[in-house]
């Protein structure tokens, strides 16, 4: 399955647990398969038989003055299926649904279904599994509303755009790096620029429209009822006040900060190059929020996706398939940067990759066009021949598929490509917590005819 003889992965893990520093890492090249949370889990089991989570030289826990972790705990944003999608089921996840189950929801009548959507900063029709599905799912909806400073795909659909102040004119504490940072610092930005007298930000214009509809910032009824009542008595809610009450009230370590001898916003913001916290420490224990304070490594919907994964392992693929995979490029990691000609120039970047025996098989060359099909879509792409594939696998690069933008990006237009979320099918999801599987996608290669 993984092209890797059973050999070879035994004396790895074995080279791994013996040498006195190793550490196995898993991010979005695992998360995003058929399999993606047993393979991060499989990395963190990895790290603890071997004795490395919590420990120097292994995997090490930061502690951020804004910690996302305790802060999710806080307000009842970890669990998961709690509640399912109204169409096929699929689980919630840190009150999240899957965004492979949009176009269903949208599509599919009766109680429950979605007829207005707020996008924000998104662009899901290029970066959602079948993407030609969601566009038309998205073109059918009673009232759509993008706060966003772009015309693009999927915002060309809307009835209405709300652009926000560029983000140089907000202050900016980075939620999520310092989680996984390699040492602990707590750094706040002051704005760049003035804001524009009539421009709002877009956390005031997500916010009025909220209350609007009866709701609040946090969109948990109890917490937002206690913010209306602190505004009542001069406390406003704004994301930098937000900061500081988490910062103020939040754990360091193993304590809570003192309220008037902690960190808080003042004090970050009056040390420009950031408040060192300190090295990360050895130990695992702070960071584990059940209540029984241990690690629970047999969960139930583990423990079926490895009898899923044993089965799979029993059947043989289609020998005819390939595998689909996603890849980044350096000047263009999201499609807003196909708009930008310095970012697009030279040498076309949106070409499928594919490896010498698979190119002689399907009877292509190089820089010729091929027909790549899925369940979901049979498409010209330009093909670029290369053993810099493994054989079985082809590669496009994300965020291109730029059509019917060309009044407002002209240069993205100029430089359409495809969409690899074109091929993606919507229907085949992770099974844990119903991600959308990008990376190994089956599908099939062939010359296109003229």
């Amino acid at each position: 399955m993984t092209g890797v003889d059973a050999a070879t992965i035994e004396r790895l893990a074995i080279e791994f647990a013996s040498v006195k520093s190793s550490v196995a890492y898993t991010r979005i090249g695992t998360c995003n398969s058929l399999y993606g949370t047993l393979g991060t889990y499989a990395g963190d089991l990895l790290n603890i038989v071997a004795g490395r989570l919590g420990e120097r030289g292994g995997a090490l826990f930061a502690e951020p003055a804004f910690d996302i972790g305790s802060v999710a705990t806080r307000l009842g944003i970890n669990g998961h299926a709690r509640w399912h999608s109204r169409v096929r089921k699929l689980p919630e996840i840190g009150r999240d649904l899957p965004a492979s189950v949009l176009a269903e929801e949208i599509e599919t009548p009766g109680d429950g279904q979605i007829r207005a959507l707020v996008t924000i900063a998104g662009n899901p029709v290029l970066s959602t599994p079948n993407g030609r599905r969601v566009e038309r799912a998205i073109a059918g909806l009673d009232f759509h509303v993008a706060v966003d400073v772009y015309v693009n795909e999927t915002t060309r659909h809307a009835d209405v755009i709300l652009p926000p102040a560029w983000a140089l004119a907000e202050h900016h504490m980075e939620p999520l790096q310092p989680n996984t940072a390699l040492h602990n610092v707590a750094r706040m930005c002051e704005p760049v620029v003035d804001r524009g007298p009539n421009e709002l930000a877009d956390w005031e214009i997500l916010l009025r429209l909220a209350e609007s509809l009866g709701g609040g910032p946090t969109g948990i009824r109890g917490v937002d009822r206690v913010l209306r009542v602190a505004g009542k008595l001069g406390w406003r809610w704004n994301p930098v006040s937000a900061v500081d009450l988490f910062i103020r009230t939040g754990r360091r370590g193993d304590k809570f900060l003192p309220w008037s001898k902690g960190l808080n916003v003042k004090r970050i913001l009056a040390a420009p190059r950031g408040i060192d916290l300190g090295p990360l420490r050895p130990g695992a224990e702070r960071r584990l929020f059940h209540a029984d304070r241990r690690a629970h490594l047999a969960e139930t919907p583990i423990v079926a996706e490895m009898d899923a994964l044993a089965q799979a392992l029993r059947t043989n693929r289609d020998a005819e398939d390939l595998l689909l995979v996603g890849r980044r490029d350096l000047r263009s990691n999201n499609s807003w940067m196909h708009n930008v000609p310095s970012l697009v120039s030279g040498r076309d970047r949106c070409v499928l990759y594919v490896h010498p025996e698979d190119a002689r098989r399907a009877g292509l060359r190089d820089s010729e066009p091929a027909l790549l099909e899925s369940r979901v879509c049979s498409q010209r792409v330009p093909v670029r021949v290369t053993e810099e594939m493994m054989p079985g696998v082809v590669s496009l690069p994300h965020g291109w598929g730029h059509e019917g933008v060309g009044r407002w990006q002209a240069t993205a237009a100029a430089h359409r490509g495809v969409s690899a979320n074109d091929w993606t099918d919507d229907q085949v999801v992770e099974r844990v917590v119903g991600q959308s599987v990008l990376n190994g996608v089956p599908v099939r290669l062939r010359r296109a005819e003229d």
